[in-house]
């Protein structure tokens, strides 16, 4: 009985391997076709604080260069986000680790502490007033060592920065952060 429980576990181990790895793609479009495509669709996106806009096209940028694992290109927009990070009370700790991105000599590094950026910065915009567009808050059940790790998004397609060209499509949508509507009563007299 005890061999069918440890069979069924090694099962489904396997199918959550093979379905991260299955979705793998080859290196045909090129790196700067993954980077557009996210920048380009969150253009949409509209914030009601520009400060929160402008720490928004930072990270994207910086994500987008940890999907094209580009490591020296990731520098200068963690060095960007640090930046619009300092300039808004509550995320100095945000930018502190944005910092660390900037200064790592390797994509490894960059990539472990982006998971720890994403604790910081995700928060803030689960509570941001969009004006218009929906932020999609993604998860890689495999990054940091199976620890997992999230990602914000401007596209529901997955292009996984914890792992690039290797696992490009290994995660899912977590959450949907949407502008909210402002649907205005009717006084019924």
């Amino acid at each position: 009985m005890q061999g069918k429980k440890y069979m069924s576990l090694a099962a489904l181990a396997l199918a959550t391997l093979v379905a991260c790895q299955s979705n793998q793609q080859t290196k045909e479009t090129t790196d700067t076709a993954i980077v557009a495509t996210d920048t380009a669709l969150h253009a949409s996106l509209s914030f009601k604080d520009q400060k929160l806009q402008t720490i928004y096209t930072a990270y994207i940028n910086l994500k987008d260069q940890l999907v094209s694992t580009n490591p020296e290109m990731a520098k200068p927009a963690a060095t960007e986000l640090a930046k619009a990070l300092q300039e808004f009370a509550g995320c100095e700790n945000a930018a502190t680790i944005a910092s660390k991105i900037a200064d790592a000599k390797d994509i490894k590094t960059q990539r472990t502490a982006f998971t720890a950026l994403n604790v910081e910065v995700i928060p803030v915009f689960k509570h941001a007033a969009l004006a218009s567009g929906t932020i999609y808050v993604q998860h890689c059940p495999m990054a940091n060592n199976g620890d997992g790790g999230d990602w914000l998004s401007s596209e529901k397609k997955i292009q996984n920065p914890y792992y690039g060209d290797e696992m490009m499509e290994c995660g899912r949508i977590a959450e949907e952060i949407k502008a909210k509507s402002t649907i205005s009563k009717l006084k019924l007299d």
